[in-house]
């Protein structure tokens, strides 16, 4: 009998790369409740645990061949929701300005085009670039950095020149990766024709 949506479903989400994608997103509220609350050490713990399933799914997805539909929705969904926890909790904190945070968020405001037009030609969610992995591991390397100079004064004069250049590395990647996600988008769409307007699911 072949499996029905909902049993393909639940064996993609209880592959080891899905289920720690779904323990970093459940860790999300706890991480920004702990910034808000600034408890500075036990966020940078919780962040750089979050950092560390990010590595592994990916990881254990390519090596055991385990790379989904439903994980390649969960993982960018989870490094956005913590990118943007993180860029609230440190404004208002005052650990970071805000520029940098509306120059961050400013980026997936930017790919909000992008989505409608890929469901009105009935695609899904393109796969997540090389670029743009890059700039988010920059930018979850540079958030504890900066968590841990304004908790670790005494080593501040160290730690933060290299939170900012991961800091700063990671916008212009992220927003490298952008442009590059909607040139992709609109020559998926422009060439549609050719692929008779389908894209293969699989």
């Amino acid at each position: 009998m072949p499996k029905q949506p909902g049993d393909r479903l639940r064996d993609q989400f209880l592959t080891l790369p899905n289920l720690l994608s779904t323990l970093r997103l459940t860790l999300v509220p706890v991480f920004l409740t702990l910034l808000l609350d600034q408890k500075y050490l036990a966020a940078i713990i919780v962040l750089a645990t979050a950092s560390l399933t990010d590595y592994l799914d990916g990881y254990f997805a390519r090596k055991w061949n385990q790379i989904t539909r439903l994980g390649q929705i969960l993982d960018p969904a989870a490094d956005r929701l913590y990118i943007f926890s993180t860029l609230i909790g440190l404004s208002v904190t005052h650990i970071i300005p805000w520029w940098l945070a509306l120059v961050i968020i400013g980026r997936d405001f930017m790919l909000l085009i992008a989505y409608p037009v890929l469901a009105t030609h009935g695609y899904g969610p393109l796969p997540v670039h090389f670029f743009g992995k890059a700039g988010t591991f920059a930018l979850l390397y540079a958030f504890p950095l900066l968590l841990l100079a304004d908790w670790w004064i005494q080593a501040q004069f160290l730690i933060l020149p290299l939170a900012w250049a991961f800091a700063l590395w990671g916008v212009g990647l992220y927003w490298y990766a952008g442009f590059l996600y909607v040139k992709q988008v609109f020559q998926l769409v422009k060439s549609e024709p050719k692929f008779n307007g389908k894209l293969d699911k699989s």
